[in-house]
C-alpha cells in the first residue's frame, strides 16, 4: 500500500508529519453525528507516494503526527508508535494524532 506524506515546519519545534493512505487524497470524510466534515487535502498530506519501508523511521521518530487511513494507523500501531486507545474513526477511516509539547 502507498502512503502520501508531507512534513510541515521541517526541523522546527512545530514540525508536523502528516501521512495518509494514498487513496484518500481528495476524498471527503464526514461524520454527521460529530459534525465532522473535511477534505483530505494534498496541501496537507502531500502528493508524493511512499511505501511503509520508506517512511517507517520518519513516523517512528516523529514527535508530532497526524495519521489518516486504516493502513497507516495499523502500521503505526504495530510499530508501537500509536496506542490503539487513541484512535478514532471518521466514516470508517481510522485517524490518530500524536503531539508532544
Amino acid at each position: 500500500m502507498a502512503f502520501s506524506m508531507k512534513i510541515h515546519g521541517k526541523d522546527t519545534p512545530r514540525e508536523v508529519i502528516a501521512v495518509c493512505d494514498d487513496y484518500l487524497v481528495g476524498k471527503v470524510l464526514e461524520d454527521k453525528n460529530r459534525e465532522i466534515e473535511f477534505t483530505v487535502s494534498s496541501d496537507f498530506y502531500g502528493n508524493e507516494k511512499f511505501e511503509w519501508t520508506d517512511i517507517s523511521q520518519i513516523v517512528g521518530n516523529g514527535r508530532n503526527l497526524n495519521l489518516l487511513g486504516n493502513e497507516i494507523v495499523e502500521q503505526s500501531i504495530k510499530a508501537g508508535v500509536i496506542d490503539p486507545e487513541n484512535v478514532i474513526e471518521i466514516s470508517g477511516i481510522k485517524h490518530a494524532q500524536l503531539y508532544f509539547v
